[in-house]
């Protein structure tokens, strides 16, 4: 028998979050609109982000989008919420680019920075500020039908929410500069091919694929898993000896865990480990 799921308020039926067997289930729920981005489902994934990474229940996190899409990102029709535009006129142009900073950080940015395994699982379209939560996380999982397009040149936007760090990372800055110029959908296939998702699954699977790999990974070893993350980040952005070093000492530490012993003991015993974050 599985874990019952708890449901957790998110303040909004524009955002839904549930818990089982330790995987957050975050879903953007706009499907009228394709989960695009409002003034009541984005502060509520704000919450959710920060609850979910520090919830001690909570071993992984995936974010997914309700009906045929994953998120169109910003409302074009009521553009300037999201990107400092014309909307709240009574705003300087300091106020308006401090305002976007501060939602920027409290979103993607709590994203990156959460300390346990992240997925996105794509049933559908990813574009703008949702393209940029999508690769916040640390994995990708696409329906086969979804696609992705930066889409801000259409638009005449220069990108926000980490989209341009985020797409060099992954893809380079010779694709980046493609993706982010031309803002042409690239379907899920080719999106596999250049590394912008880890996997594509036949639509009608996502789902089952999605909250499997998320389980798995919430099973995982937590001190592992985090000190894992903090080597790939470290990897980005300091030198090779001291990506050793700190690689050192985060593999003693890790030594010294339940965890650990209960992975010897299980290979020994030839058994599946059983871990406990600990």
């Amino acid at each position: 028998m599985g874990q019952a799921e708890i449901v957790k308020d998110t303040g909004t039926d524009e955002l839904l979050c549930s818990v089982r067997e330790r995987v957050a289930k975050i879903t953007l729920n706009r499907p009228q609109a394709r989960n695009s981005l409002s003034d009541h489902l984005t502060p509520a994934l704000r919450t959710m982000i920060k609850v979910c990474g520090e919830d001690s229940s909570v071993g992984a996190i995936l974010i997914t989008g309700a009906g045929n899409a994953f998120c169109a990102g910003g409302d074009v029709k009521g553009m300037g919420g999201t990107s400092g535009g014309t909307i709240a006129p009574e705003l300087t142009f300091e106020q308006k680019v401090a305002r976007l900073q501060e939602r920027q950080r409290t979103l993607t940015g709590a994203l990156v920075a959460v300390r346990k395994p992240t997925i996105a699982a794509l049933p559908g379209p990813a574009a703008g500020a949702g393209l940029s939560i999508a690769l916040a996380c640390d994995l990708r999982i696409a329906a086969e039908s979804a696609f992705v397009s930066t889409g801000y040149m259409k638009v005449g936007l220069s990108g926000d929410y980490g989209v341009t760090w985020l797409l060099t990372r992954l893809v380079g800055t010779s694709r980046a500069r493609e993706l982010m110029f031309l803002s042409e959908k690239i379907d899920a296939r080719r999106c596999e091919s250049l590394g912008l998702v880890n996997r594509v699954v036949p639509d009608d699977k996502l789902r089952d694929k999605a909250f499997a790999l998320a389980k798995s990974l919430a099973e995982g070893p937590a001190v592992a898993l985090k000190a894992m993350k903090d080597n790939l980040d470290d990897a980005l952005e300091v030198d090779f000896l001291t990506s050793l070093d700190r690689e050192a000492e985060r593999l003693v530490r890790a030594a010294q865990t339940a965890d650990h012993k209960e992975a010897v003991r299980a290979f020994v015993e030839k058994r599946k480990p059983v871990f406990k974050g600990e």
